[in-house]
């Protein structure tokens, strides 16, 4: 079995130009080649002399979850951005967790804020749904630090390579007011309450 890269519906975005889609859908596209190529890579080691090779096959096993998890954070972030902007629905579920969670300060600030924090990684927004509440973190790398279990309702990449061709690093705020000008909250919603769904079950 193989992965193969996922086509997106994105419109034309406001202050994210088609350049920078280009490019970041390509490097999207890189993390799909490796993580079937990590796949292949083991098995061949693996049926050639799985005792010889077990310290490469380990190694690409430890290199494995960057590549995944690479690959599947971009088509969250890509999956938010499809069929236009759309407003977050205020009678929704989701921005009933979020009022509880952030109240006044609300759901966009706060993401805004923890995107704000130096360095590159991924915004990145939960939803527990064992007793209902969001979490917002901050994800340095996408192998590392995420919350195990914990369904992503939001993701915002805030590596270099989502901003850099029409962004500088100084101006990375405008890079993420961008991205909530273009984001279609009904995407977030709906993984929201399909998360809620689940936990039911």
């Amino acid at each position: 079995m193989t992965y193969s890269p996922k086509t997106f519906n994105l419109p034309t975005l406001s202050g994210i130009s088609e350049k920078q889609v280009s490019v970041h859908l390509g490097l999207y596209e890189g993390y799909v080649k490796h993580t079937n190529l990590i796949m292949e890579k083991i098995k061949a080691l693996k049926d050639a002399d799985a005792e010889g090779n077990a310290y490469l096959i380990a190694e690409l096993r430890r290199r494995f979850g960057f590549e995944f998890d690479g690959m599947r954070m971009h088509e969250h972030y890509f999956e938010q951005l499809e069929h236009g902007a759309k407003e977050l629905n205020t009678e929704s579920k989701l921005a009933m967790a979020a009022a509880e969670k952030y109240g006044e300060q609300g759901l966009v600030a706060h993401v805004k804020e923890v995107a704000s924090s130096r360095g590159i990684g991924w915004g990145v927004v939960y939803v527990d749904p064992m007793i209902g509440s969001l979490h917002t973190v901050f994800v340095n790398d996408h192998e590392l630090g995420q919350l195990a279990g914990l369904p992503i309702i939001l993701a915002l990449d805030l590596w270099e390579h989502a901003f850099m061709v029409d962004y500088v690093p100084a101006t990375k705020k405008d890079y993420v007011d961008a991205f909530f000008a273009n984001l279609n909250w009904e995407v977030v919603e709906k993984r929201f309450e399909d998360a809620m769904k689940m936990s039911a079950t």
